[in-house]
């Protein structure tokens, strides 16, 4: 949803830092690579020596750079087919990251029950089909707009349990986790079915090369 109604409020800010960037030289590639990397080694390091409030913060900031490489590149005067496909992939990396390193805390330090290990590994794979979903509707010329809980949402939500978690907030991590589980697997539906009404849902499809 915030991925929808979310982006002209944050450009008063990004737009700047966008601009900052490519008269530094910087090219909207190079500030998705350099943010993706930056994520992950936050939270690899920082949430298993216990520093969640830290993890979560910084990772929030640079997980940021996801939209200002996005404004850097019209600001270019448009982005490339790679530039779309490294920012996808990277996304899928980031958050891959980010809940795999959630349920290791919870499997390894937080002393977590089986069925709230279970919710996060539901988020780790939800979060991959929903982008999923998208890209593969979208590539047979299905049109997947919205979504209960998107990749922002999925952020805030994940990042925020894991800070107050750090700050000591009893239950705020596994609050953050059952949502995330439930509503990701409401968003894989909610595209799925998006999907099966779409104009072009019947239309026929080639048959893979060899068959």
């Amino acid at each position: 949803m915030l991925s929808v109604h979310g982006r002209r409020p944050a450009a008063v800010v990004v737009e700047p830092v966008a601009k900052t960037f490519l008269k530094m030289g910087l090219t909207p590639n190079s500030v998705t690579v350099l943010g993706t990397l930056i994520s992950c080694a936050i939270v690899a390091v920082l949430v298993p020596t216990g520093h969640l409030f830290w993890a979560a913060l910084l990772s929030g900031l640079f997980t940021a750079f996801d939209m200002v490489d996005g404004t850097m590149a019209r600001l270019r005067g448009g982005g490339t087919a790679f530039g779309a496909t490294l920012d996808a992939t990277c996304d899928r990396i980031t958050d891959g990251v980010l809940f795999s390193v959630i349920t290791w805390w919870l499997i390894y330090r937080y002393d977590a029950s089986q069925w709230l290990i279970g919710a996060s590994f539901t988020v780790l794979v939800a979060s991959q089909v929903i982008s999923y979903v998208k890209a593969r509707a979208e590539a047979g010329g299905l049109k997947i707009v919205g979504g209960l809980v998107e990749r922002p949402e999925r952020l805030i939500i994940g990042l925020t349990g894991l800070g107050l978690s750090g700050l000591g907030v009893p239950f705020a991590l596994d609050i953050s986790v059952w949502l995330l589980a439930i509503g990701s697997v409401v968003t894989v539906i909610q595209r799925l079915v998006m999907a099966s009404k779409d104009v072009g849902a019947n239309d026929g499809v080639a048959p893979p090369a060899g068959a």
